[in-house]
């Protein structure tokens, strides 16, 4: 692996943490950089306001991906946890992840606690490495209705 590469892959594991910090922190404008303006993302068995809605969430576009996490997250307290990534460069520009997670969200209505798996892709852009896929996979959730 040459020089180039193992800076790809420290920079992947920043934006990945990157990601996480600023969504629990809530800071929803520099944290939306973190992804390509087509993203697309699904995630099943996902937090939920009131028990009628579902577990599984798909958007595409940085837009929507925006204002669906920042519509179920304000006035939540979160905390979310990547571990053990598996990083694959796939060229000079792409990359593809899996990461270990645990994530515990208190909404007012709910206090959730999920583990499972990120399934990623990334870009490289001229202002860096982007997520560009996301498919969180959950392999048990708990939740607590108030």
């Amino acid at each position: 692996m040459n020089e180039q590469q193992l800076q790809d892959l420290e920079d992947i594991r920043q934006l990945k943490s990157r990601y996480f910090r600023l969504m629990d922190t809530q800071q929803w404008e520099p944290w939306k950089e973190c992804f390509t303006e087509d993203i697309s993302a699904r995630y099943e068995g996902a937090p939920r306001a009131r028990p009628d809605m579902s577990t599984d969430i798909g958007c595409e576009g940085r837009a929507a991906l925006y204002d669906g996490v920042k519509g179920l997250l304000t006035g939540a307290v979160s905390m979310h946890q990547g571990f053990m990534p598996e990083i694959t460069l796939t060229s000079a520009t792409t990359a593809r992840a899996i990461w270990a997670m645990f994530d515990y969200v208190r909404l007012p209505t709910c206090h959730f606690k999920g583990w499972g798996h990120y399934h990623e892709e990334y870009v490289k852009e001229a202002s860096g490495w982007k997520i560009r896929r996301i498919h969180l996979t959950r392999l048990h959730t708990e939740e607590i209705w108030v």
